[in-house]
């Protein structure tokens, strides 16, 4: 509950926001060389540990220097939260202070006096009803109801009662405003103290999270307004383009969770914000003793680890989210300068976990060092920014069965890869989409929307049940440039169709006597549960050789193994190399193989 008001006007019209702005740029001052600091930390020193020293004890200086590095990222995180804080009051302050010195200089127009306690004293005017004599001037104070002005009676008023009660309001107005906001700021700031000593626990980013989350609720108006939502990637990229250092600076402490997943917004940027984001998350994951929640915070454990020990090529945090079954984007590297770029769509199962951040990385990351090997300038993503159906106890789930989620993930991918033709700095990039499973149909559902994928110049579709099209040509790039990956023995890509399902359990109690429902749900024995079978020659794709995959019994029971190795150069190296030959822009290179 907001306390009274000891603030008078006089004081809110003396008060220099200008001095608040000083402070804050000193804050800013501070946060920019904590992140620098940090930045040469994991870009020089670490890297340069890792690259050259071997042995415990390197690993001890390794250790101790991600440790620093977090430190000074603490320290970058808080310096600018205070920034904002006090940019924010000071904004907030002025426009209170307008609001103040047009109620002044109306009063002085009219000859008004405002006393110190915000009454307002006004001078005699208008006319006696009886002998037509000025009536008597008088003093009008606020009633806290602005607008409200008690009724005459049988008196002709003064005319300059209601205009000096008017501005006796205004000025009651803007001290009252002015005060709820010093009350609500002065707590932000209490807020925001880090502990003593030189380490910064876990414990204190639970914290940050929370002071993020209370800068952002008061910085609302002053930041949180401004951002292009609602903008097409490139015109976020011109927004982006177009605001200040410090206002850049701003944005990246306070709302790295929005900026980090605009699409639109340059790569690097988006690493720098997702990766400050990604330590709030597990900050706020760590106070909850959940089940989900520990789910999550074990794939962002291991993202967070794998983006302090350094990859090659050098990963890009574009993304990071807790929303649904959570969202990570990840590239292989940099996708702005990169000529060739290929967005991963994972399937069924996926989710942010340590799943995820295990083995769906690592699908990206070999598709990246294959393109890489015949055109180093190629990136690969892992692209989560859906929600993929989930599996209940080994079983798909309705949702896998359906279409809907592949249609909103469409949108998304749609968006994403709209940000990534605007902010790559080649004229021409050369854009993939990967989609894997039921990615494959999250694929083929972003195809039919608008005008197709933006950008995409080559479809590869990797253990697909159907991609909700008959025909390779109605994905938009081409029959030519559709390409798929079957393995023999992945259960995914033999599923029956709707009509099979149907029809089978109609007629089967037909089948003693020779009817094959089969035959006459599928005459084509080409259909999968989302339409044509893409390895097949009706649909016309262009089918690339890749191992049959273990058989669906193994040693230990029932595997699905073939499902899952489409991209591990170890376990299938026709289709990775395949994969890879396609994203570097080599795809009259591949190995074929037969249609179904």
């Amino acid at each position: 509950m907001t306390p009274t008001p000891t603030l008078t006007w006089a004081e809110l019209r003396d008060l220099k926001c200008a001095e608040l702005e000083g402070a804050a740029d000193g804050w800013g001052k501070s946060s920019n060389r904590a992140d620098a600091a940090r930045d040469r930390i994991e870009q020089q020193l670490l890297t340069g540990l890792r690259d050259t020293q071997e042995g415990e004890a390197a690993q001890a200086a390794i250790a101790r220097l991600r440790q620093l590095g977090r430190n000074f990222q603490y320290v970058y995180t808080e310096c600018g939260l205070l920034r904002t804080t006090l940019n924010s009051l000071a904004h907030e302050m002025r426009t209170q202070q307008r609001a103040l010195k047009e109620a002044l200089d109306d009063a002085a127009a009219l000859k008004f006096t405002v006393g110190a306690d915000g009454s307002v004293t006004y001078p005699a005017a208008g006319e006696a009803l009886v002998d037509g004599a000025p009536l008597r001037g008088g003093t009008a104070t606020s009633n806290g109801l602005p607008g409200l002005v008690p009724p005459s009676g049988l008196v002709a008023p003064n005319p300059n009662a209601a205009k000096a009660r008017d501005i006796a309001d205004r000025v009651a107005g803007a001290v009252r405003a002015a005060a709820e906001i010093d009350w609500r700021y002065a707590g932000i700031l209490r807020r925001l103290k880090a502990e003593e000593g030189l380490k910064v626990p876990d414990a204190t980013w639970r914290d940050a999270a929370g002071d993020a989350a209370a800068v952002r609720d008061a910085a609302g108006a002053y930041l949180k307004d401004a951002i292009p939502h609602d903008a097409s990637p490139a015109e976020r990229r011109d927004w982006w383009a177009g605001l200040t250092q410090e206002q850049r600076e701003e944005y990246l402490a306070v709302y790295p969770d929005q900026i980090g997943n605009l699409d639109g917004i340059p790569a690097l940027i988006r690493d720098a914000a997702n990766r400050d984001n990604l330590r709030l998350l597990i900050g706020e994951l760590e106070s909850r003793d959940d089940e989900r929640s520990a789910t999550r915070l074990a794939g962002l454990r291991e993202i967070d680890r794998q983006l302090g020990a350094g990859t090659q090529p050098p990963m890009f945090l574009l993304g990071i989210g807790d929303e649904g079954n959570g969202r990570a984007i990840v590239s292989y590297g940099n996708p702005d300068t990169a000529k060739n770029v290929a967005a991963y769509v994972p399937g069924l199962n996926t989710s942010l976990d340590e799943d995820f951040a295990t083995n769906d990385l690592k699908r990206a990351r070999d598709t990246a060092i294959g393109a890489r090997y015949h055109d180093p300038s190629s990136a690969a993503i892992a692209w989560l920014g859906y929600d993929a159906p989930q599996a209940i106890d080994g079983l798909g789930s309705a949702a896998v069965a359906l279409d809907w989620r592949a249609t909103e993930g469409g949108k998304s991918l749609n968006e994403f890869t709209a940000g990534l033709s605007a902010t790559n700095e080649n004229s021409d990039p050369h854009l993939t989409a990967i989609g894997h499973s039921y990615g494959s149909r999250t694929v083929g559902a972003a195809t039919q929307q608008g005008d197709g994928i933006p950008g995409v110049d080559d479809i590869v579709l990797v253990g697909s049940p159907g991609v909700g099209v008959d025909r390779a040509e109605d994905l938009g790039v081409g029959s030519d440039h559709v390409f798929v990956g079957s393995a023999e023995n992945d259960v995914v890509t033999t599923v029956p169709s709707k009509r099979e399902v149907v029809v089978g359990a109609a007629l089967r109690p037909l089948a003693p006597f020779g009817v094959d429902a089969g035959d006459i749900a599928d005459p084509g024995n080409d259909d999968l549960w989302f339409g044509k079978d893409p390895a097949s020659e009706a649909f016309g794709a262009k089918r690339f050789r890749v191992d049959d995959g273990p058989g669906l019994v193994g040693p230990v029971g029932p595997s699905i193994s073939a499902h899952s190795q489409y991209f591990d150069p170890k376990r299938d190296a026709a289709s990775a190399s395949n994969i890879g030959l396609i994203v570097a822009g080599r795809s009259s290179k591949i190995s074929s193989q037969e249609y179904r």
